[in-house]
C-alpha cells in the first residue's frame, strides 16, 4: 500500500505516549456517532412532509425548501469548515457543530413555519461542517486505517439515513408522536454524539489550535486540475443520489409498478449500496490507483439507467435498483477517499473536502429540478434518462482524472 504523507506528529501533543486503547475506541465511537447524524435527520423528512404541509399550511413549493436548504447550506459552508477548524481545532469545531444540530432539530420542530426553515438551514450547516471535517479527522488519526474507518463511516452514515427513513412513519403514527414529536426525536442521536465527542474537546491542548493551518506553499486548489477532477466526481455522484431518492418511484410508478412497491424499490437501491461504502474504501485505500473502481462504478450506472430508460420487463427493475445502489454507494465512499488520497497533508485534505463538497451540492440541489424539468418540458422521462447517462460519461472521465496515482503537492497546480 502507498505510504501517504501526513501531519500526525504536528497534531497530536508531543508529549503523549501512542493513544491508549480506551481513548482509541471512544475517538472510534465518537466518529461513527458523528456519522451516524450526517443524514438521519434529513432522510426522516420526506416520508412525513405531507403531515407537515397540512398543519402548517405550506405550498408543495415551501415544502421542497426543507430539501433544498441544507443541500444550499452544505454548498455555502462547506469551503468555510476548514478555515474554522483552523481556528479552534477540528475537535472543537465538531462539538460546536453537533450542539448546533442538536438545537436546530428540536428548533424544527416547533410548530412555526420560520422556525422550521431556520432550523433546516442550521441543521445543514451543522451536518456541512461535520462531512468536511471528518475525513480530514481520519486521515489525521488513522493514516494506516483510512479505507477501514471511510468504510465504516460511510455504512454508518447510510443506515442512518435509511433507519431514519424507514421509522419515521411508525415513529410518528404508530407510537403517536406526531411529526414534530418525530422529528424532534433524532435530537436524541445528536445529543448522545455530543456528549461521547466531549473527551476529545477537553485532550485539546492550547499548543494544538494552529495545527492545520498551512504551510507557506499552501496550494489554491481553485487552480488544481485534481482538485477539479476530484470535485467534479463528488459533485456527479450526489447529483445521481438526489435525481435517485427524489425521481425513481414516480419513475417506476410510471413503468407499471405500485406505488408501495416503488418504495420498497428505493429501499433496496439504499440497502444494496451499505455493503458496497464498506468493501470499496477498503479496496481504494489498498491500491496506488482507483481509475479501475471508478471505471466500474460508471459502467454499473449506465447499465442500470439504460435499463430504465428502454422501459423492458418490471421483473428487471430490481436488477437495475442493485447496480444503481452499488454503483451509488462505490461513488461516494469513492469521492470521500480522494479527499484522503489525493492530498499531501491533513490541512489540504479538508480543504479539498470543502471545495468538492460546497461544488457537489451544488450540483445536487439543481438535479431533481432538472430532472423534473425536462419532464415537465416533454411529458415522458426519456430526455431525463438520457441526460443522466450522457453524466455518467462525463463521470467516467473525471473520475478516470481523479483515480490517477497522483497526490496536491503545496505549491503546485
Amino acid at each position: 500500500m502507498k505510504k501517504y504523507k501526513t501531519d500526525l506528529p504536528k497534531m497530536l501533543p508531543t508529549t503523549a505516549s501512542p493513544v491508549a486503547i480506551t481513548s482509541s475506541w471512544l475517538l472510534i465511537v465518537g466518529i461513527l456517532l458523528i456519522a451516524a447524524n450526517l443524514r438521519a435527520s434529513l432522510t426522516a423528512v420526506g416520508p412525513i412532509i405531507s403531515d407537515i404541509q397540512q398543519t402548517l399550511g405550506i405550498s408543495s413549493t415551501l415544502a421542497g425548501l426543507l430539501t433544498t436548504l441544507p443541500l444550499l447550506a452544505f454548498a455555502l459552508i462547506s469551503p468555510l469548515a476548514p478555515r474554522i477548524a483552523q481556528r479552534i481545532s477540528v475537535e472543537n469545531t465538531l462539538f460546536i457543530a453537533m450542539i448546533v444540530l442538536t438545537g436546530a432539530i428540536l428548533m424544527r420542530s416547533l410548530p412555526s413555519i420560520a422556525a422550521l426553515l431556520v432550523g433546516t438551514i442550521l441543521l445543514g450547516m451543522a451536518i456541512a461542517i461535520a462531512n468536511v471535517l471528518l475525513p480530514s479527522l481520519i486521515k489525521r488519526d488513522f493514516p494506516t486505517k483510512v479505507g477501514l474507518m471511510t468504510g465504516l463511516y460511510s455504512v454508518v452514515m447510510n443506515l442512518g439515513a435509511a433507519i431514519a427513513s424507514g421509522f419515521s412513519i411508525p415513529i410518528t403514527e404508530q407510537l403517536g408522536f406526531g411529526w414534530q414529536g418525530m422529528l424532534s426525536f433524532w435530537a436524541i442521536l445528536a445529543l448522545i454524539a455530543t456528549v461521547v465527542w466531549l473527551p476529545q474537546v477537553r485532550r485539546i491542548e492550547r499548543t494544538q489550535i494552529n495545527s492545520m493551518k498551512s504551510n507557506k506553499n499552501k496550494t489554491n486548489l481553485w487552480t488544481s486540475g485534481m482538485a477539479w477532477y476530484v470535485s467534479l466526481f463528488m459533485g456527479i455522484q450526489s447529483f445521481f443520489f438526489y435525481v435517485n431518492i427524489s425521481w425513481l418511484p414516480e419513475i417506476l410508478h410510471d413503468r407499471g409498478m405500485s406505488a408501495v412497491d416503488s418504495g420498497w424499490m428505493l429501499s433496496l437501491l439504499q440497502f444494496v449500496s451499505l455493503p458496497a461504502t464498506f468493501i470499496i474504501p477498503v479496496l481504494a485505500g489498498r491500491k496506488a490507483s482507483q481509475r479501475g473502481l471508478t471505471l466500474m462504478t460508471a459502467l454499473l450506472l449506465i447499465i442500470a439507467y439504460i435499463g430504465l430508460l428502454s422501459g423492458g420487463s418490471i421483473a428487471l427493475i430490481p436488477l437495475w435498483m442493485i447496480l444503481l445502489g452499488i454503483a451509488g454507494g462505490s461513488g461516494f465512499s469513492l469521492a470521500v477517499m480522494f479527499f484522503v488520497l489525493r492530498t499531501s497533508s491533513t490541512a489540504q485534505s479538508a480543504e479539498l473536502s470543502g471545495m468538492a463538497q460546497s461544488m457537489g451540492y451544488l450540483l445536487a440541489a439543481a438535479g431533481p429540478f432538472l430532472f423534473g424539468l425536462f419532464h415537465d418540458l416533454t411529458k415522458e422521462w426519456t430526455v431525463s434518462l438520457i441526460m443522466l447517462i450522457v453524466l455518467t460519461v462525463l463521470f467516467a472521465i473525471v473520475g478516470f482524472g481523479a483515480g490517477a496515482n497522483k497526490t496536491i503537492q503545496a505549491g503546485n497546480k
